[in-house]
Protein backbone atom coordinates (compact mmCIF):
# COMPACT_ATOMS: atom_id res chain seq x y z
CA UNK A 1 0.00 0.00 0.00
CA UNK A 2 1.28 3.48 -0.86
CA UNK A 3 1.94 5.70 2.13
CA UNK A 4 -0.93 8.11 1.32
CA UNK A 5 -3.46 5.26 1.01
CA UNK A 6 -4.95 5.16 4.51
CA UNK A 7 -6.63 1.91 5.50
CA UNK A 8 -10.42 1.77 5.99
CA UNK A 9 -9.85 0.80 9.63
CA UNK A 10 -7.62 3.82 10.27
CA UNK A 11 -10.01 6.19 8.53
CA UNK A 12 -12.96 4.78 10.49
CA UNK A 13 -11.10 5.27 13.78
CA UNK A 14 -10.07 8.84 12.92
CA UNK A 15 -13.60 9.65 11.74
CA UNK A 16 -15.22 8.29 14.90
CA UNK A 17 -12.85 10.30 17.06
CA UNK A 18 -13.42 13.46 15.02
CA UNK A 19 -17.22 13.15 15.14
CA UNK A 20 -17.13 12.50 18.91
CA UNK A 21 -14.87 15.52 19.39
CA UNK A 22 -17.13 17.70 17.20
CA UNK A 23 -20.30 16.56 18.95
CA UNK A 24 -18.74 17.36 22.31
CA UNK A 25 -17.79 20.81 21.06
CA UNK A 26 -21.35 21.48 19.85
CA UNK A 27 -22.66 20.32 23.22
CA UNK A 28 -20.42 22.83 25.01
CA UNK A 29 -21.00 25.62 22.49
CA UNK A 30 -23.72 27.53 24.42
CA UNK A 31 -21.42 27.84 27.45
CA UNK A 32 -18.24 28.82 25.58
CA UNK A 33 -16.93 32.41 25.65
CA UNK A 34 -18.04 34.36 22.58
CA UNK A 35 -14.37 35.06 21.82
CA UNK A 36 -11.19 33.25 22.95
CA UNK A 37 -9.89 34.74 26.18
CA UNK A 38 -6.49 36.44 26.07
CA UNK A 39 -5.81 35.54 22.45
CA UNK A 40 -3.09 37.44 20.56
CA UNK A 41 -1.60 37.37 17.09
CA UNK A 42 1.82 36.45 18.45
CA UNK A 43 0.31 33.55 20.40
CA UNK A 44 -1.45 32.06 17.37
CA UNK A 45 1.70 32.47 15.28
CA UNK A 46 3.71 30.56 17.85
CA UNK A 47 1.11 27.81 18.13
CA UNK A 48 0.55 27.14 14.45
CA UNK A 49 3.76 28.26 12.74
CA UNK A 50 6.67 25.97 11.98
CA UNK A 51 8.36 24.13 9.14
CA UNK A 52 6.62 21.63 6.93
CA UNK A 53 7.06 18.15 8.44
CA UNK A 54 9.11 15.79 6.27
CA UNK A 55 7.89 12.75 8.18
CA UNK A 56 4.32 12.38 9.36
CA UNK A 57 3.20 11.73 12.91
CA UNK A 58 0.06 9.79 12.01
CA UNK A 59 -3.01 10.06 14.20
CA UNK A 60 -1.11 12.38 16.56
CA UNK A 61 -1.64 15.12 13.93
CA UNK A 62 -5.17 15.39 15.26
CA UNK A 63 -3.95 16.05 18.80
CA UNK A 64 -3.68 19.75 17.97
CA UNK A 65 -7.36 20.09 17.06
CA UNK A 66 -8.39 21.14 20.59
CA UNK A 67 -5.95 24.05 20.35
CA UNK A 68 -7.35 25.02 16.94
CA UNK A 69 -10.87 25.08 18.38
CA UNK A 70 -9.79 26.90 21.55
CA UNK A 71 -8.19 29.68 19.50
CA UNK A 72 -11.15 30.13 17.17
CA UNK A 73 -14.18 32.38 17.46
CA UNK A 74 -17.09 30.04 18.36
CA UNK A 75 -20.35 29.98 16.39
CA UNK A 76 -22.14 30.49 19.69
CA UNK A 77 -25.76 31.61 20.23
CA UNK A 78 -24.33 35.00 21.19
CA UNK A 79 -22.39 35.64 17.98
CA UNK A 80 -23.95 38.70 16.32
CA UNK A 81 -21.01 40.02 14.31
CA UNK A 82 -20.96 40.88 10.59
CA UNK A 83 -23.54 39.06 8.42
CA UNK A 84 -22.43 35.51 9.04
CA UNK A 85 -24.47 32.37 9.49
CA UNK A 86 -24.16 30.03 12.44
CA UNK A 87 -22.98 26.80 10.82
CA UNK A 88 -25.76 24.23 10.87
CA UNK A 89 -24.35 20.75 11.79
CA UNK A 90 -26.20 18.66 9.18
CA UNK A 91 -24.58 20.88 6.56
CA UNK A 92 -21.21 20.18 8.18
CA UNK A 93 -21.79 16.44 7.79
CA UNK A 94 -22.75 17.08 4.17
CA UNK A 95 -19.49 18.95 3.64
CA UNK A 96 -17.58 15.99 5.07
CA UNK A 97 -19.44 13.57 2.80
CA UNK A 98 -18.73 15.78 -0.23
CA UNK A 99 -15.02 15.80 0.59
CA UNK A 100 -14.97 12.02 0.93
CA UNK A 101 -16.79 11.61 -2.38
CA UNK A 102 -14.36 14.10 -3.99
CA UNK A 103 -16.20 15.16 -7.13
CA UNK A 104 -15.35 17.87 -9.64
CA UNK A 105 -18.84 19.35 -9.99
CA UNK A 106 -18.10 21.00 -13.30
CA UNK A 107 -20.01 18.81 -15.80
CA UNK A 108 -22.39 15.87 -15.74
CA UNK A 109 -19.84 13.48 -17.23
CA UNK A 110 -17.37 14.22 -14.41
CA UNK A 111 -19.90 14.23 -11.54
CA UNK A 112 -23.35 12.90 -12.53
CA UNK A 113 -25.01 12.93 -9.09
CA UNK A 114 -23.37 16.20 -8.04
CA UNK A 115 -24.59 18.03 -11.15
CA UNK A 116 -28.12 16.67 -10.81
CA UNK A 117 -28.24 17.67 -7.13
CA UNK A 118 -26.84 21.16 -7.72
CA UNK A 119 -29.33 21.85 -10.50
CA UNK A 120 -32.11 20.68 -8.19
CA UNK A 121 -30.87 22.92 -5.36
CA UNK A 122 -30.68 25.89 -7.74
CA UNK A 123 -34.29 25.27 -8.75
CA UNK A 124 -35.29 25.08 -5.07
CA UNK A 125 -33.51 28.34 -4.23
CA UNK A 126 -34.98 30.19 -7.19
CA UNK A 127 -38.47 29.04 -6.27
CA UNK A 128 -37.95 29.91 -2.59
CA UNK A 129 -37.17 33.56 -3.37
CA UNK A 130 -39.94 33.95 -5.95
CA UNK A 131 -37.73 33.63 -9.04
CA UNK A 132 -39.04 30.34 -10.38
CA UNK A 133 -37.55 29.42 -13.75
CA UNK A 134 -34.20 31.11 -13.10
CA UNK A 135 -31.01 29.14 -13.69
CA UNK A 136 -27.75 29.53 -11.80
CA UNK A 137 -24.90 27.93 -9.93
CA UNK A 138 -23.48 27.72 -6.43
CA UNK A 139 -20.41 29.87 -5.74
CA UNK A 140 -17.85 30.42 -3.01
CA UNK A 141 -19.95 33.35 -1.77
CA UNK A 142 -21.77 36.41 -3.00
CA UNK A 143 -18.61 38.37 -3.73
CA UNK A 144 -17.88 35.90 -6.52
CA UNK A 145 -21.59 35.76 -7.41
CA UNK A 146 -21.68 39.56 -7.74
CA UNK A 147 -18.56 39.47 -9.91
CA UNK A 148 -20.13 36.86 -12.17
CA UNK A 149 -23.47 38.68 -12.29
CA UNK A 150 -21.78 41.91 -13.37
CA UNK A 151 -19.74 39.98 -15.93
CA UNK A 152 -23.06 38.81 -17.41
CA UNK A 153 -24.20 42.43 -17.43
CA UNK A 154 -21.06 43.67 -19.14
CA UNK A 155 -21.22 41.03 -21.87
CA UNK A 156 -24.93 41.72 -22.43
CA UNK A 157 -24.58 45.52 -22.67
CA UNK A 158 -20.94 46.22 -23.60
CA UNK A 159 -19.30 42.99 -24.85
CA UNK A 160 -15.61 42.82 -24.02
CA UNK A 161 -14.59 39.17 -24.09
CA UNK A 162 -13.25 39.32 -27.64
CA UNK A 163 -12.21 42.93 -28.26
CA UNK A 164 -11.51 44.17 -24.73
CA UNK A 165 -13.20 46.57 -22.37
CA UNK A 166 -14.49 49.79 -23.94
CA UNK A 167 -16.02 51.45 -20.92
CA UNK A 168 -19.28 51.22 -19.08
CA UNK A 169 -20.94 52.56 -15.95
CA UNK A 170 -22.46 50.69 -13.01
CA UNK A 171 -24.85 52.27 -10.50
CA UNK A 172 -25.39 51.24 -6.88
CA UNK A 173 -26.25 52.93 -3.62
CA UNK A 174 -23.70 54.48 -1.32
CA UNK A 175 -24.53 51.60 1.06
CA UNK A 176 -23.71 48.87 -1.47
CA UNK A 177 -21.31 46.08 -0.55
CA UNK A 178 -17.59 46.55 -1.19
CA UNK A 179 -17.65 43.64 -3.65
CA UNK A 180 -19.36 45.86 -6.25
CA UNK A 181 -16.50 48.32 -6.87
CA UNK A 182 -14.08 45.41 -6.56
CA UNK A 183 -15.99 43.59 -9.31
CA UNK A 184 -15.89 46.71 -11.48
CA UNK A 185 -12.12 46.82 -11.10
CA UNK A 186 -11.70 43.11 -11.89
CA UNK A 187 -13.90 43.49 -14.99
CA UNK A 188 -11.67 46.25 -16.31
CA UNK A 189 -14.25 49.00 -15.82
CA UNK A 190 -12.48 50.54 -12.83
CA UNK A 191 -13.63 52.02 -9.54
CA UNK A 192 -14.39 55.34 -11.24
CA UNK A 193 -17.05 53.60 -13.34
CA UNK A 194 -19.16 52.96 -10.24
CA UNK A 195 -21.69 55.68 -9.42
CA UNK A 196 -22.60 55.67 -5.73
CA UNK A 197 -26.18 56.89 -5.49
CA UNK A 198 -27.25 58.72 -2.33
CA UNK A 199 -29.63 57.03 0.11
CA UNK A 200 -32.64 58.29 2.02
CA UNK A 201 -33.14 58.30 5.79
CA UNK A 202 -33.96 54.58 5.63
CA UNK A 203 -30.65 53.94 3.81
CA UNK A 204 -32.40 53.01 0.54
CA UNK A 205 -31.24 54.17 -2.87
CA UNK A 206 -32.82 57.45 -3.98
CA UNK A 207 -34.48 56.53 -7.27
CA UNK A 208 -34.70 60.13 -8.48
CA UNK A 209 -30.93 60.49 -7.98
CA UNK A 210 -30.37 57.26 -9.91
CA UNK A 211 -32.33 58.58 -12.87
CA UNK A 212 -30.45 61.87 -12.75
CA UNK A 213 -27.07 60.13 -12.83
CA UNK A 214 -28.06 57.90 -15.75
CA UNK A 215 -29.31 60.86 -17.78
CA UNK A 216 -26.15 62.84 -17.00
CA UNK A 217 -23.91 59.97 -18.11
CA UNK A 218 -25.85 59.51 -21.34
CA UNK A 219 -25.53 63.22 -22.13
CA UNK A 220 -21.78 62.99 -21.48
CA UNK A 221 -21.36 60.07 -23.88
CA UNK A 222 -20.94 57.42 -21.21
CA UNK A 223 -22.31 53.89 -21.55
CA UNK A 224 -24.57 52.83 -18.65
CA UNK A 225 -24.50 49.05 -18.22
CA UNK A 226 -26.16 47.96 -15.00
CA UNK A 227 -27.80 48.94 -11.75
CA UNK A 228 -27.00 46.96 -8.61
CA UNK A 229 -29.89 47.06 -6.15
CA UNK A 230 -29.36 45.87 -2.58
CA UNK A 231 -31.80 43.42 -1.03
CA UNK A 232 -30.37 43.92 2.44
CA UNK A 233 -27.41 46.28 2.81
CA UNK A 234 -24.53 45.07 4.94
CA UNK A 235 -24.59 47.84 7.55
CA UNK A 236 -28.32 48.25 8.19
CA UNK A 237 -30.14 45.56 6.21
CA UNK A 238 -32.00 48.16 4.15
CA UNK A 239 -33.81 47.01 1.02
CA UNK A 240 -33.64 49.26 -2.03
CA UNK A 241 -36.95 50.06 -3.85
CA UNK A 242 -36.64 47.11 -6.20
CA UNK A 243 -39.74 47.73 -8.31
CA UNK A 244 -38.92 51.39 -8.97
CA UNK A 245 -35.32 50.50 -9.83
CA UNK A 246 -36.52 47.73 -12.14
CA UNK A 247 -38.75 50.27 -13.92
CA UNK A 248 -35.76 52.54 -14.53
CA UNK A 249 -33.66 49.62 -15.79
CA UNK A 250 -36.46 48.74 -18.23
CA UNK A 251 -36.76 52.35 -19.38
CA UNK A 252 -33.04 52.75 -20.09
CA UNK A 253 -32.43 49.12 -21.15
CA UNK A 254 -29.99 48.45 -18.30
CA UNK A 255 -29.15 45.17 -16.60
CA UNK A 256 -30.59 44.78 -13.11
CA UNK A 257 -28.42 42.82 -10.71
CA UNK A 258 -29.73 42.40 -7.17
CA UNK A 259 -27.22 41.82 -4.40
CA UNK A 260 -29.31 39.64 -2.12
CA UNK A 261 -26.40 38.09 -0.22
CA UNK A 262 -27.80 39.18 3.12
CA UNK A 263 -31.52 39.58 2.59
CA UNK A 264 -32.87 37.66 -0.38
CA UNK A 265 -33.62 34.50 1.61
CA UNK A 266 -35.58 36.62 4.12
CA UNK A 267 -38.22 36.86 1.39
CA UNK A 268 -39.33 33.47 2.74
CA UNK A 269 -40.41 35.27 5.92
CA UNK A 270 -41.41 38.75 4.71
CA UNK A 271 -42.15 38.45 0.98
CA UNK A 272 -43.89 41.83 0.76
CA UNK A 273 -40.58 43.56 1.52
CA UNK A 274 -39.04 42.12 -1.64
CA UNK A 275 -41.53 43.08 -4.36
CA UNK A 276 -39.66 43.38 -7.63
CA UNK A 277 -37.00 40.79 -6.82
CA UNK A 278 -38.29 38.59 -9.62
CA UNK A 279 -37.58 41.35 -12.15
CA UNK A 280 -33.82 41.02 -11.71
CA UNK A 281 -31.69 39.80 -14.59
CA UNK A 282 -29.32 38.28 -12.04
CA UNK A 283 -29.40 37.82 -8.29
CA UNK A 284 -26.82 36.82 -5.68
CA UNK A 285 -27.71 35.17 -2.39
CA UNK A 286 -25.84 33.34 0.36
CA UNK A 287 -27.13 30.06 1.84
CA UNK A 288 -24.18 30.27 4.25
CA UNK A 289 -25.94 33.26 5.79
CA UNK A 290 -29.67 32.67 6.26
CA UNK A 291 -29.70 28.98 5.50
CA UNK A 292 -26.91 28.70 8.10
CA UNK A 293 -24.70 26.54 5.88
CA UNK A 294 -20.96 26.02 6.41
CA UNK A 295 -18.95 28.86 4.88
CA UNK A 296 -18.41 28.67 1.13
CA UNK A 297 -21.99 28.33 -0.11
CA UNK A 298 -23.08 31.32 -2.20
CA UNK A 299 -25.33 31.38 -5.25
CA UNK A 300 -25.84 33.29 -8.47
CA UNK A 301 -29.25 33.09 -10.13
CA UNK A 302 -29.96 34.48 -13.60
CA UNK A 303 -32.96 34.76 -15.83
CA UNK A 304 -31.46 33.43 -19.08
CA UNK A 305 -28.70 30.78 -19.32
CA UNK A 306 -27.73 32.27 -22.70
CA UNK A 307 -26.42 35.34 -20.86
CA UNK A 308 -24.17 33.17 -18.70
CA UNK A 309 -22.97 31.20 -21.70
CA UNK A 310 -22.17 34.43 -23.56
CA UNK A 311 -20.03 35.52 -20.64
CA UNK A 312 -18.28 32.27 -19.72
CA UNK A 313 -18.44 29.66 -22.52
CA UNK A 314 -14.88 29.33 -23.78
CA UNK A 315 -13.84 25.70 -23.57
CA UNK A 316 -10.74 23.90 -24.69
CA UNK A 317 -11.15 20.68 -26.67
CA UNK A 318 -10.07 18.68 -23.62
CA UNK A 319 -13.15 19.85 -21.70
CA UNK A 320 -15.86 19.87 -24.33
CA UNK A 321 -18.97 17.79 -23.67
CA UNK A 322 -19.22 14.67 -25.81
CA UNK A 323 -23.01 14.53 -25.68
CA UNK A 324 -25.80 16.73 -27.02
CA UNK A 325 -28.18 15.37 -24.42
CA UNK A 326 -29.48 18.32 -22.31
CA UNK A 327 -28.67 16.45 -19.11
CA UNK A 328 -25.58 14.42 -19.93
CA UNK A 329 -24.07 17.25 -21.96
CA UNK A 330 -24.59 19.91 -19.30
CA UNK A 331 -21.50 21.73 -17.99
CA UNK A 332 -21.47 24.34 -15.24
CA UNK A 333 -18.12 25.61 -16.54
CA UNK A 334 -19.97 26.92 -19.61
CA UNK A 335 -22.03 29.17 -17.33
CA UNK A 336 -19.47 29.98 -14.62
CA UNK A 337 -15.97 31.38 -14.19
CA UNK A 338 -14.99 28.17 -12.36
CA UNK A 339 -13.69 25.00 -13.95
CA UNK A 340 -12.71 22.99 -10.88
CA UNK A 341 -15.77 23.15 -8.63
CA UNK A 342 -16.41 21.37 -5.29
CA UNK A 343 -19.65 19.54 -4.60
CA UNK A 344 -21.15 22.51 -2.71
CA UNK A 345 -24.74 21.43 -3.16
CA UNK A 346 -24.59 18.26 -1.08
CA UNK A 347 -24.56 20.01 2.31
CA UNK A 348 -27.49 22.26 1.38
CA UNK A 349 -29.43 19.42 -0.24
CA UNK A 350 -29.04 17.28 2.90
CA UNK A 351 -29.99 20.18 5.21
CA UNK A 352 -33.14 21.01 3.27
CA UNK A 353 -34.16 17.35 3.14
CA UNK A 354 -33.39 16.83 6.83
CA UNK A 355 -35.25 19.87 8.21
CA UNK A 356 -37.56 20.95 5.38
CA UNK A 357 -37.92 24.48 4.00
CA UNK A 358 -40.48 25.47 6.65
CA UNK A 359 -37.93 25.02 9.42
CA UNK A 360 -35.58 27.51 7.74
CA UNK A 361 -38.46 29.89 7.14
CA UNK A 362 -39.40 29.75 10.82
CA UNK A 363 -35.79 30.29 11.90
CA UNK A 364 -35.47 33.37 9.69
CA UNK A 365 -38.73 34.69 11.13
CA UNK A 366 -37.33 34.18 14.63
CA UNK A 367 -34.12 36.03 13.74
CA UNK A 368 -36.20 38.94 12.46
CA UNK A 369 -38.30 38.90 15.63
CA UNK A 370 -35.23 38.84 17.87
CA UNK A 371 -33.85 41.87 16.05
CA UNK A 372 -37.03 43.78 16.87
CA UNK A 373 -36.78 42.60 20.48
CA UNK A 374 -33.22 43.95 20.67
CA UNK A 375 -34.29 47.23 19.07
CA UNK A 376 -36.99 47.59 21.73
CA UNK A 377 -34.48 46.90 24.52
CA UNK A 378 -32.24 49.62 23.10
CA UNK A 379 -35.07 52.12 22.66
CA UNK A 380 -36.06 51.71 26.31
CA UNK A 381 -32.55 52.43 27.59
CA UNK A 382 -31.82 56.17 27.97
CA UNK A 383 -28.05 55.67 27.65
CA UNK A 384 -28.40 54.06 24.21
CA UNK A 385 -29.43 55.53 20.87
CA UNK A 386 -30.56 53.51 17.86
CA UNK A 387 -29.07 54.90 14.64
CA UNK A 388 -31.04 53.15 11.89
CA UNK A 389 -34.36 51.44 11.19
CA UNK A 390 -34.34 47.66 11.58
CA UNK A 391 -35.43 46.42 8.17
CA UNK A 392 -34.07 42.90 8.58
CA UNK A 393 -31.92 41.74 11.51
CA UNK A 394 -29.12 44.30 11.76
CA UNK A 395 -29.46 46.61 14.77
CA UNK A 396 -27.17 49.68 14.81
CA UNK A 397 -26.89 51.78 17.94
CA UNK A 398 -24.46 53.61 20.20
CA UNK A 399 -23.85 54.52 23.81
CA UNK A 400 -24.51 58.21 24.55
CA UNK A 401 -24.16 58.32 28.33
CA UNK A 402 -20.63 59.71 28.59
CA UNK A 403 -19.17 63.23 28.39
CA UNK A 404 -16.26 62.26 26.12
CA UNK A 405 -16.09 61.91 22.34
CA UNK A 406 -18.93 59.53 21.47
CA UNK A 407 -17.20 57.75 18.58
CA UNK A 408 -14.04 57.14 20.62
CA UNK A 409 -16.08 55.92 23.56
CA UNK A 410 -18.06 53.46 21.45
CA UNK A 411 -14.90 52.08 19.87
CA UNK A 412 -13.60 51.40 23.35
CA UNK A 413 -16.92 49.84 24.37
CA UNK A 414 -16.79 47.49 21.38
CA UNK A 415 -13.26 46.38 22.19
CA UNK A 416 -14.20 45.77 25.80
CA UNK A 417 -17.41 43.89 24.97
CA UNK A 418 -15.46 41.50 22.75
CA UNK A 419 -12.72 41.11 25.35
CA UNK A 420 -15.28 40.33 28.07
CA UNK A 421 -16.27 37.31 25.94
CA UNK A 422 -19.97 37.08 26.77
CA UNK A 423 -21.37 38.36 23.48
CA UNK A 424 -19.85 39.22 20.10
CA UNK A 425 -20.94 42.28 18.11
CA UNK A 426 -19.29 44.34 15.38
CA UNK A 427 -19.44 47.91 14.13
CA UNK A 428 -20.61 50.11 11.26
CA UNK A 429 -20.46 53.74 10.19
CA UNK A 430 -23.93 55.30 10.06
CA UNK A 431 -23.91 58.75 8.44
CA UNK A 432 -20.31 59.21 9.65
CA UNK A 433 -21.12 58.08 13.19
CA UNK A 434 -19.45 55.05 14.75
CA UNK A 435 -22.13 52.48 15.57
CA UNK A 436 -22.23 49.28 17.53
CA UNK A 437 -23.93 46.66 15.42
CA UNK A 438 -25.60 43.36 16.24
CA UNK A 439 -26.72 41.24 13.30
CA UNK A 440 -28.84 38.21 14.11
CA UNK A 441 -28.35 35.44 11.54
CA UNK A 442 -28.12 32.63 14.05
CA UNK A 443 -30.31 29.55 14.40
CA UNK A 444 -29.09 29.06 18.00
CA UNK A 445 -29.99 32.48 19.45
CA UNK A 446 -32.70 33.13 22.03
CA UNK A 447 -34.25 36.22 23.57
CA UNK A 448 -31.90 35.92 26.55
CA UNK A 449 -28.93 35.96 24.16
CA UNK A 450 -29.98 39.20 22.46
CA UNK A 451 -30.84 40.81 25.81
CA UNK A 452 -27.22 40.23 26.78
CA UNK A 453 -26.11 42.64 24.04
CA UNK A 454 -27.58 45.57 25.99
CA UNK A 455 -26.37 44.23 29.33
CA UNK A 456 -22.79 43.85 28.10
CA UNK A 457 -22.63 47.22 26.34
CA UNK A 458 -23.80 48.97 29.50
CA UNK A 459 -21.40 46.97 31.66
CA UNK A 460 -18.47 47.76 29.34
CA UNK A 461 -19.37 51.44 29.36
CA UNK A 462 -19.53 51.47 33.17
CA UNK A 463 -16.07 49.92 33.38
CA UNK A 464 -14.63 52.53 31.01
CA UNK A 465 -16.30 55.53 32.62
CA UNK A 466 -15.79 54.40 36.20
Amino acid sequence: MRRLAISPESFRALGHDLIDFSAGYLERLPQLPSYPAGISGRQTEQLFDGDIPLDGIGAAAFDSLPQVFEHSRPASPRFFGYVFGSGEPVGALGALAACVLHQNATAWRSAPAAIAIERTVIRWLASAVGCGGFSGSLTLGSSSANLMGLCLAREAKAPANHTGVRGGVIYCSAEAHMSIPKAAALLGLGHDAVRLIAVDKAFRMRVEDLRREIVRDLKNGKLPIAVVASAGTTATGSIDPLTAIADICHEFELWLHVDGAYGALASLAIPDAFHGLDRADSLSLDPHKWFYQPTGCGCLLYRDPADAQRAFAHSGDYARALSDDPIEGFAFFEESMELSRPFRALKLWLSLRYYGLKAFQESIQEDLRLAQVLANFIDREQRLERLAPVSLSAVCFRYIGGDCDIDTLNRSILERVIRRGRVYISNAMIFNRFALRACIVNHRSTEDDVRLVVTEVLAAADEILR
